[in-house]
């Protein structure tokens, strides 16, 4: 089986590779809102069609007019060509869901500030980029040192260039060839994503998550005085909006790490598939007292990282409808009120009581596995050679994830 894997590795540019990359970054933006003013401007003048042919004709308009954008790579042009594409196919599929019923915001594609236009993309291995002897050539640009602090397996297919404040990436994909093994799903369970703990599982056990944010909440406030206090456009105010960016950028690698960490504990921790929520992000933070916390939680980013772990482990990720999964019973499927600030279910029919998210992970385990009552996952290791399971991380006093396990 064919498996595509990202790999971020740190490039250290010098002065004249990183004016180089600046300047491409600038024009990549300025193209993409070129391309989407030319049809925009189509479409006013009564020609509704939208193909990779007509943004094509705009591509040499647009060179015609500012023979800069020729020191973009031209298959990073084309790149860019798709990327605006793939949005307006997007746009044109929400249109026809929301026609057809579903409530969705329909989204048409908008132009980018350059704050949102941090990376370019050479979609082809075919000669514009290379590695040798720990150095990374790119079309036009140049060389600059790399850390290779992992060995990328595969075959390298595209190559992106990011710059996150002031630290430059390079991005690479690599298509591997694995034979996953199969499992026997024998021993699923259930994942509820919550605010007050990260995971609660059918099994009983409840993951907390660190408070990063909380950690790092003076220290961003600091940073977003000084920005809001320095003039704009100034260079002293690019500086400050550089050490918030930086300070995000941690907070985004501390959470990546602990979410890779538990992922791989829970896929090597002898459970065979896993039942997770449809999680609608969008709709979720609508309610503004809690768009923050869901934003922290990084369920969909977690329900990622698991998906193509477990993949490469032979096991399945089962998404279920997350409607009244707090709100029924996992005993007798009794449906009640259950406000926020209520942490245990009491069954007003049953009689049964049980924590909130335990008993929601149980419903989520049970729609995966079309109705069987109760939870199998009893955190039993059917596979051999695993490197840790949950009951283990309890007495382990060396594992990084041991003091997240609190029940």
């Amino acid at each position: 089986m064919e498996l595509t894997r990202a790999y971020k590795f740190r490039i250290y540019p010098d002065t004249t590779r990183q004016e180089e990359i600046d300047e491409r970054l600038v024009l990549a933006q300025q193209f993409y809102n070129k391309l989407l003013e030319k049809s925009i401007q189509s479409y006013k003048s009564g020609n509704h069609k939208t193909s990779m042919a007509q943004f094509n004709r705009f591509v040499k308009e647009i060179i015609q007019e500012d023979k800069k954008y020729l020191k973009l790579y031209s298959q990073t042009r084309c790149e860019i060509e798709y990327r605006l594409m793939k949005a307006y196919q997007n746009f044109f599929r929400r249109v026809k869901e929301k026609k057809q019923g579903k409530k969705q915001e329909v989204g048409f594609p908008r132009f980018r500030p350059m704050d949102r236009c941090k990376s370019m993309t050479y979609p082809q291995d075919n000669g514009s980029f290379s590695i040798h002897k720990g150095r990374l050539r790119v079309s036009r640009i140049g060389t600059m040192p790399i850390e290779l602090h992992r060995t990328i397996e595969g075959k390298i297919k595209t190559l992106s260039i990011k710059k996150d404040a002031d630290r430059y990436y390079a991005i690479f994909t690599a298509i591997t060839d694995i034979k996953i093994p199969e499992v026997e799903n024998s021993n699923p369970v259930g994942i509820d994503l919550g605010l007050n703990s990260f995971t609660a599982l059918s099994d009983g056990t409840k993951i907390e998550k660190p408070r990063f944010v909380q950690q790092k909440k003076r220290r961003i406030a600091i940073w977003q005085k000084r920005v809001a206090r320095r003039d704009k456009g100034s260079k002293r105010r690019e500086k400050a909006k550089a050490g918030l960016q930086k300070t995000y950028e941690h907070l985004a690698n501390q959470s990546d790490d602990y979410l890779h960490k538990l992922s791989k504990t829970l896929v090597t921790s002898g459970y065979t598939s896993f039942a997770v929520e449809d999680l609608q992000i969008q709709k979720m933070v609508k309610n503004h007292r809690l768009a923050g916390a869901i934003h922290n939680a990084s369920g969909n980013r977690f329900i990622q990282l698991l998906s193509y772990k477990a993949e490469s482990a032979g096991l399945s990720v089962v998404k279920v409808d997350a409607k009244n999964t707090s709100k029924t019973c996992s005993n007798c499927g009794n449906i009640q009120e259950m406000p926020l600030s209520e942490r245990t279910y009491n069954c007003q029919r049953c009689g049964m009581s049980k924590d909130r998210d335990i008993n929601a992970s149980i419903n989520i385990l049970n729609r995966a596995t079309l109705g069987q009552r109760g939870s199998h996952a009893q955190g039993k290791n059917v596979r051999p050679q695993q490197e840790a399971t949950l009951e283990e991380l309890r007495t382990d006093k060396t594992h990084p994830l041991r003091d997240a396990v609190i029940a």
